[in-house]
């Protein structure tokens, strides 16, 4: 059973961005011995039921540290383990939701949820799938209605749940071990607000240049073709 001490001063500066109660430190010294569990079901919401409002990585990142401290008596393996399959759990749960009921709220009269937004989102997951599943794990919000929206867009299964891992393993695993292994440094604890938000900033970077170089493209296509010149009518 995950042991956690009962009274944990806190070590890192408050998170500011939200209520005391999204604070990862103040979730988990909450949450007592079941603090393992807690993590795991928080992760498989944000994941899967689009509960974007949940903190993500910073919770990830405290749930590292805590172990490396032995307030969460749990082998850090395990809990990368677990922590990971919650994540596939959601990223399943989502994918299903958005597969089943998605289609259905796109009608073709409908003013806002158009048949045609379901193809091009469809038309995305065929040329960025890949990519796009794997970075949305490191960009709060959008991890969590990306997983929906791969299911609406009707993204290969195969495909998707590959990629799929491969994000789960690199966000789940990956976050908190940096967490267990820099999250005794002394400018790391007293900066984790700071860090995290530069983490945002560096995963939507690639988000952000493809989105530029899309414009750009739809750009040049409009150019040319403003620039040929109209056959005279006969």
């Amino acid at each position: 059973m995950t042991s956690v001490l009962p009274a944990v001063a806190s070590t890192a500066a408050p998170l500011a961005l939200g209520p005391k109660w999204l604070d990862p430190e103040y979730l988990i010294t909450s949450m007592g011995a079941f603090a393992l569990v807690g993590l795991c079901l928080i992760v498989f919401a944000e994941c899967g039921i689009l509960a974007f409002f949940l903190p993500g990585d910073s919770l990830l990142f405290v749930a590292g540290m805590f172990v490396a401290r032995g307030w969460i008596d749990t082998p850090i393996w395990l809990v990368c383990l677990l922590l990971t399959i919650s994540a596939m759990l959601g990223n399943v749960t989502g994918y299903g939701i958005g597969w089943k009921i998605g289609p259905a709220l796109f009608k073709p009269r409908s003013r806002f949820l158009k048949k045609e937004h379901v193809d091009k989102t469809h038309e995305f997951f065929e040329r960025h799938g890949a990519r796009a599943i794997v970075l949305a794990r490191f960009v709060p919000i959008v991890r969590t209605f990306i997983t929906a929206m791969a299911g609406v867009g009707r993204m290969d299964p195969k495909r998707y749940f590959t990629y799929s891992f491969i994000g789960g393993v690199a966000w789940a695993a990956g976050v908190t071990l940096l967490g267990y292994f820099l999250g005794n440094i002394t400018f790391v604890k007293e900066n984790i607000e700071a860090i995290f938000i530069g983490i945002v900033f560096v995963s939507i970077i690639p988000i952000i240049i493809e989105f530029v170089r899309s414009r750009r493209e739809k750009k040049l296509a409009l150019d040319v073709t403003q620039e040929i010149p109209r056959q005279p009518l006969h």
